[in-house]
């Protein structure tokens, strides 16, 4: 909890903060990359920091947390926090790395705000990000400890047995460890990183969600190529389609994520919302469903730019059809009677039954997984019951 002097003092300087922060994280990653090279080498998604979506995202959760310290003291924004915690420990952070952090965030917010930067304003917003930076520290050691791994030593190798083409920019790699110990359980809704070395030398980390059910030895993550239109293509995306074939080796984190079916009653409602490659931690959750025989209705929603664009399709309509009360509505931009549609164009809720106490998962780009809850909460669906999950950068902190 913010001592009752630093919230004063956060509540009356965070306007200027806020202002600020685009221009304070520039400086931050500025001085970071400058002092520590290898960082941006081996750690940071470069594509991110080429596009300015990780500098959005990190100014989004500061002024996240500081935003909730000072508007509800007495309570911790434990989803915000448990989702950044779970992003950390799948990169492999370790607590030493936040003093690196904190000393080159500091320097750029005393360089950016100048005079304004009072030993009181200094000494408020220390606590502000220590309190944000241990928070994430015991979560993330929690995590670690569940995972019998240490901060910054959990890669496996693991093999490729097969290769799946779903579409002309989407595979599937299925993987089983390669160093003989038994595959780590996961719920399902997780992702794993897979970390890459890259022509140039450099150690690339992205996160995939693991897109079957638990109970195999063998996972699988789904891939799609990131073509960049405009930003940078997706490193790891096209090295993976271009070079990774059955027999190879990657490297791949413990499971990690939030976004999962945790407390769930067997005649639960559920509503299972996608777009894109979206659909792959959907799809986890799906045959999981499927699998345990789940009782309660289940309404899946899929939108995507074409049939043949909408990977793994098959398996969506197919784990549908096994649940007992399960309905499948799939929207295409462009449709081409191949598979059929509920109709052509973009996702809307309006003709879809939403029964009491349905609980919402989605999973897709943003201003898609934006409008789909905004149409929820319209319809009476509770913000706690909408749970979501991003690829990347979260975006949406600081604005949800």
């Amino acid at each position: 909890m913010l001592s009752p002097e630093s919230v004063a003092t956060v509540r009356a300087t965070l306007p200027a903060v806020g202002a600020a922060i685009d221009t304070i994280t520039e400086r931050f990653y500025d001085r970071l990359f400058a002092a520590h090279p290898d960082l941006l080498r081996d750690l940071f998604n470069r594509g991110n920091q080429a596009s300015g979506s990780q500098r959005q995202a990190l100014a989004g959760s500061i002024a996240a947390f500081a935003t909730a310290l000072v508007e509800r003291p007495e309570t911790r924004p434990d989803t915000m926090l448990s989702r950044i915690a779970h992003k950390h420990a799948s990169l492999g952070i370790a607590p030493d790395q936040y003093g690196i952090v904190h000393t080159h965030l500091f320097a750029a917010i005393a360089e950016v705000l100048g005079a304004a930067v009072t030993d009181e304003v200094a000494a408020a917003w220390d606590e502000v990000y220590w309190l944000m930076a241990n928070a994430l520290i015991a979560i993330e050691a929690r995590l670690y400890a569940e995972r019998g791994v240490l901060a910054g030593d959990s890669w496996r190798p693991w093999e490729i047995t097969e290769r799946i083409e779903e579409t002309p920019d989407v595979a599937t790699f299925r993987l089983r460890p390669a160093d003989g110990r038994p595959a780590p359980g996961f719920a399902p809704g997780q992702y794993v990183s897979v970390r890459v070395t890259l022509p140039d030398g450099a150690r690339q980390i992205r996160q995939y969600s693991l897109s079957s059910a638990p109970g195999s030895p063998v996972r699988s993550i789904t891939v799609k190529r990131v073509h960049g239109r405009g930003a940078p293509d997706g490193e790891v995306s096209h090295h993976l389609h271009a070079r990774a074939r059955v027999g190879d080796r990657l490297e791949l984190s413990p499971p990690y994520g939030d976004l999962t079916l945790d407390g769930l009653d067997p005649e639960s409602p559920l509503l299972l919302v996608s777009a894109g490659i979206g659909c792959t931690p959907i799809l986890a959750m799906l045959e999981h469903l499927a699998d345990i025989g789940h009782q309660g209705a289940v309404t899946v929603v899929h939108g995507d730019r074409s049939p043949a664009e909408h990977a793994l399709r098959v398996d969506h309509q197919v784990f549908t059809t096994k649940l007992a009360r399960g309905t499948a509505h799939f929207w295409y931009e462009r449709p081409d009677g191949t598979w059929p549609a509920d109709r052509t164009g973009l996702v809307d809720l309006s003709g879809i039954e939403l029964p009491d106490g349905v609980r919402a998962y989605l999973c897709g780009p943003l201003p898609f997984m934006r409008a789909v809850r905004a149409q929820l909460l319209a319809r009476g669906v509770p913000a706690a019951d909408v749970h979501y999950e991003v690829f990347g950068p979260d975006l949406w902190l600081g604005q949800d």
